[in-house]
């Protein structure tokens, strides 16, 4: 008499189990860094809309914003940039040049985005000088 069996072995639910698990161990550590790098784009665009609004402020009054305070107040007193960015990924700050017409502004990653050691600070200048540490900006600010 012919026996049909069916179903699944406990050999092969292990074998599919370990597939999965070593597909997973590689697939997840690159999904972390994909989005690391992408988290990265709400800094720039912070920093680059940062530069926009301080020329007009430079129009207006003929100097640059140099404090903190002047980043998050509303134009025309200030410029309106949120800090932590829209996203919440990192804190923007605002240090003051040596004279009126020079700033350097700064993009420090927050929360989740910490883990991020490849680019722990980006910049950008009134020259629209951009900056990156650890990295190379060809790294951070693409």
């Amino acid at each position: 008499m012919k026996r049909h069996l069916r179903g699944v072995t406990l050999i092969e639910l292990m074998i599919v189990i370990v597939v999965v698990a070593i597909l997973a161990s590689v697939a997840l550590p690159s999904y972390r860094r994909y989005m690391m790098r992408t988290n990265r784009t709400d800094a720039t665009a912070a920093l680059l809309q940062l530069r926009i609004a301080q020329e007009k402020f430079f129009l207006q009054n003929d100097t640059y914003a140099t404090t903190t305070a002047q980043v998050l107040a509303a134009p025309p007193g200030g410029l309106g940039i949120l800090s932590p960015t829209a996203n919440g990924y990192y804190t923007i700050s605002l240090q003051a040049g040596a004279s009126p017409t020079s700033y350097t502004a700064q993009a420090a990653p927050a929360g989740g985005q910490v883990a991020d050691t490849q680019c722990t600070l980006l910049t950008i200048n009134e020259s629209g000088v951009r900056n990156s540490t650890p990295s190379p900006i060809t790294t951070c600010w693409r």
